[in-house]
């Protein structure tokens, strides 16, 4: 059974397209510069669409805000990877390349950045959400660092650095931290470097 087309689009391609009209909105309201403002009635009414068409997608508000925190949490991930993937062989290189990706994720779309970082601190919802992330992030780190020390050592320095960096760039996001973005870049690849 062929899907029925209204205005040139499926039900399928509509569904979603308000699917990612309404997580747009909610990258909006979540990284908003003014702190998380994510109710049911103010995602609708800046995405223009009903509350049906809400609960379409989501059961609740809690739902869309671990979806959006989930795609940053995920887009953030993949980023990284690539950056080393495509880098050069050095520490240096693959340290360079990463802060860059990740920079470019999070400062140049500050709502991404909001979402990922300040987020868990203020939004219940996400409270225990940066810490599951955590893993990841220092794993992706781990596999950088030289063969050389104990297993422990490593996932010691790794969960260190992600701590690290964390609150670098919740101080740059926040306003607390105000140093040039090319020193902020620099200082990180700088941490991640000596680290090896």
């Amino acid at each position: 059974m062929t899907s029925r087309t209204w205005g040139g689009t499926t039900l399928t391609d509509r569904r979603a397209a308000r699917r990612a009209q309404l997580l747009e909105t909610g990258l909006d309201l979540l990284g908003a510069e003014a702190g998380p403002a994510v109710s049911v009635r103010a995602v609708c009414r800046q995405a223009k669409l009903t509350e049906r068409y809400f609960y379409e997608n989501f059961a609740d508000r809690e739902e869309l805000v671990h979806a959006v925190y989930t795609e940053v949490g995920t887009a953030a991930h993949d980023v990284l990877v690539e950056a080393v993937r495509h880098a050069g062989p050095t520490p240096r290189e693959r340290a360079t390349a990463a802060v860059n990706a990740f920079v470019e994720l999070i400062i140049d779309d500050p709502r991404k950045g909001r979402v990922l970082l300040l987020a868990p601190l203020s939004e219940p919802a996400l409270s225990t959400r940066g810490v599951e992330l955590l893993p990841s992030f220092a794993a992706l780190i781990r596999d950088q660092l030289p063969e050389g020390t104990g297993a422990a050592e490593r996932e010691m320095t790794a969960v260190g650095l992600v701590g690290a960096l964390a609150n670098l760039f919740i101080g740059y996001l926040g306003g607390t931290l105000d140093v040039p973005r090319d020193q902020l870049v620099g200082h990180c690849v700088t941490l991640l470097t000596r680290a090896g």
